[in-house]
């Protein structure tokens, strides 16, 4: 799907396939960190089973208010013990399939929100 936002100040998702997503109209085929304060991060997951304790670590060191989790084509949810990094740091975790966790990023980064988003990009079938 092909999303169009108005006008982007901030790093943009510009379009979600399986197995892909348009980062300001860059594909990228691997899981990844995206923040509207510019930052990608490449994010070595493959599968929902390769999350782990550590896995969410790196949302938890970014300069963020809201942390979206974007779990593949279904929603899965990971494990409470996971989410430490973020609670420390008071940030709380949406989990939804990758599709909605696309579009409730762009809207967040485009109302002005401190966002990031981990997308699990699993391979095409």
């Amino acid at each position: 799907m092909k999303l169009q936002p108005d006008r982007f100040d901030v790093q943009a998702i510009t379009g979600y396939g399986p197995g892909w997503v348009g980062v300001n109209g860059e594909r990228v085929t691997g899981s990844v960190i995206i923040a509207s304060s510019g930052e990608r991060l490449p994010w070595p997951v493959q599968r929902f089973e390769d999350l782990g304790p550590d896995a969410f670590q790196t949302l938890a060191g970014l300069d963020i208010e809201v942390a979206l989790f974007g779990s593949g084509q279904r929603i899965r949810f990971p494990r409470p013990a996971w989410l430490a990094p973020l609670l420390e740091r008071r940030i709380g975790l949406e989990t939804m399939d990758t599709a909605a966790a696309c579009r409730t990023y762009n809207i967040l980064a485009q109302e002005g929100r401190r966002v990031a988003v981990a997308l699990l990009l699993e391979p095409a079938a």
